[in-house]
């Protein structure tokens, strides 16, 4: 089966585009995906059904066939999804999550306090933004449901200190992999002065959209900025209202919905907080433990760096959530709670998460087409040409963030346009390295954060309990807005090469930016129509 070639074509963007045009407008994910996918079929077989069928049937089985055995990444993925809304269900019927919510309400005693516990949680678990988003959801929606705060405002909070937070921290499945690319570029490029790892640490500050957007997390949660359809959500919340919503199709639904899990009333804070640590310890434990495998394996010596960088992300999730997931029935053991019970919980948990599976493999499955259909290779094409090197960085991050939304990942983007970037800076200033890395990272993250088919995205929106295109509808108008605060940084730094002079612009970008946000925040509250 011969596949077209679009690499230097506008048609490349017909999928993603008529993808995210449909998610928008019908607020149904799962059929906007898959005409996407149909779409980019075609496209690619030159309209002819049956190849167009062939060519389908065959990305379908690459989600969980690759070359003759298992997909292991996806598959050890959706297995964490599954293990986690198991184990989610058990903290419930052991009575953990009702006493860590009690026990919330004695300490934090606002909806305030509430929203900051979820963004500190955030930004401390910082292993992987799969686990940060479903790991965080868990721990911190009964406390925020408890205080009437909307899960559109829940899931803005977790996708906000997800990707954002792993992405500047070398420790994590996001820092391995940057790392090991920009050490691939420094090597092709000559530059010695500094190593893959002192390269990432100078990136970290200048990644201004990830450092923004936490900051904007704690100003929004703090002042209680709420603009945009965030502030219509709120104001449900307020009512009682919007803490049953699912999925698009319904088909995620609460813990407590469809077939009620008894809560116990001999539940402990332990019981919620044990298992959800040593979930954490044991995840981060098996991402060294993996990675020193693989240096073992390649006759390597180990070093905390090398075992990040070959790590088995996948795998380290699902040992690490069975940890979590036996730490959870110890209380169900010791509470003597009827096996059939346990085993009704366990199926109401696994079912909760088959909403998001389906929406994950259909976004996998267009992210397949959108690599035949080389996307990212004709986007990547715009920044060639005659263009004065001090405007490449701002231009860089606005090219990727386009690729990063159209796409719906930030690591294939990574992947595409840092080599690109190295590259320019090698052609015009390679005193511009840096800065040209950073704002592909920051605008990678940036359309990551927008695009309706991310995963994080639409993990995130599982973690909160979020009906999906409200999250993505909430959240564009902070994650627009730190975008102009980091293109205002991004200009500054290509034309000063100062990372204090930009940060300082930056700074003032994003406090006029909050003023402004909180201006119309009490501007549309007080309007005769909120009142």
């Amino acid at each position: 089966m011969n596949i077209v070639d679009f690499s230097n074509s506008s048609i490349s963007l017909l999928p993603p585009l008529v993808a995210l045009g449909l998610a928008i407008l019908t607020r149904r994910v799962l059929l906007s995906l898959g005409m996407g996918v149909a779409l980019g079929a075609l496209l690619l077989t030159d309209f002819s059904f049956t190849h167009s069928a062939s060519y389908i049937g065959t990305t379908v089985k690459g989600l969980f066939i690759d070359d003759g055995a298992i997909n292991s990444w996806n598959m050890s993925i959706v297995a964490f999804l599954i293990i986690l809304g198991m184990t989610t269900a058990l903290l419930t019927l052991s009575g953990g999550t009702r006493a860590f919510a009690e026990w919330a309400q004695t300490r934090i005693k606002t909806k305030r306090g509430s929203k900051l516990l979820a963004a500190f949680l955030g930004v401390f678990i910082f292993v992987d933004d799969y686990f940060n988003s479903l790991a965080v959801g868990a721990i911190a929606r009964p406390v925020t449901d408890r205080y009437y705060v909307s899960r559109a405002k829940l899931a803005y909070i977790l996708d906000s200190t997800a990707a954002p937070m792993c992405v500047l921290m070398p420790a994590s499945s996001w820092g391995a992999y940057i790392i090991t690319i920009v050490g691939g570029i420094l090597v092709s490029h000559g530059v010695t002065e500094y190593s893959a790892l002192g390269a990432f640490m100078q990136l970290a500050p200048m990644n201004f959209y990830a450092v923004f957007a936490l900051l904007m997390v704690f100003v929004v949660s703090w002042f209680q900025i709420d603009v945009g359809p965030m502030l219509k959500h709120e104001l449900e919340a307020s009512r009682g209202h919007g803490f049953d919503e699912g999925d698009d199709d319904n088909q995620a639904k609460d813990l407590n919905d469809e077939l009620e899990i008894e809560e116990s009333a001999n539940g402990r804070v332990s019981d919620l907080v044990m298992p959800i640590v040593a979930l954490i310890v044991a995840t981060f434990f098996f991402l060294i433990f993996t990675g020193y495998q693989a240096l073992a394996a390649d006759g390597q010596a180990f070093n905390l760096l090398g075992a990040f960088e070959n790590t088995d992300v996948g795998a380290s999730l699902c040992y690490g959530g069975v940890i979590g997931f036996i730490c959870a029935l110890i209380p169900v053991i010791r509470q003597r709670i009827p096996v059939s019970d346990v085993v009704s919980t366990l199926w109401i948990g696994a079912k909760s998460m088959f909403g998001a599976i389906l929406i994950l493999l259909f976004a996998w499955s267009i992210g397949s087409v959108i690599g035949d259909m080389a996307t990212g290779k004709y986007l990547s094409t715009l920044v060639q040409g005659n263009v004065n090197p001090m405007l490449l960085p701002v231009i860089l991050f606005a090219l990727a963030g386009v690729m990063a939304f159209s796409t719906g990942t930030s690591w294939g983007t990574f992947g595409i346009m840092l080599p690109i970037a190295g590259d320019l800076a090698g052609a015009t200033d390679i005193a511009l390295m840096l800065p040209m890395l950073a704002a592909v990272l920051a605008g990678s993250v940036f359309g990551d954060h927008c695009s309706p088919i991310s995963d994080t995205t639409i993990l995130s929106s599982t973690g909160a309990r979020c009906h999906h295109i409200d999250h993505v509808s909430t959240q564009l108008p902070y994650s627009l807005s730190v975008a102009l605060v980091s293109a205002v940084g991004f200009v500054v730094l290509g034309f000063t090469d100062s990372l204090a002079v930009s940060f300082l612009a930056a700074t003032l970008a994003f406090i006029l930016v909050c003023a402004t946000l909180g201006w119309l925040s009490r501007r549309r509250l007080s309007s005769p129509v909120n009142a």
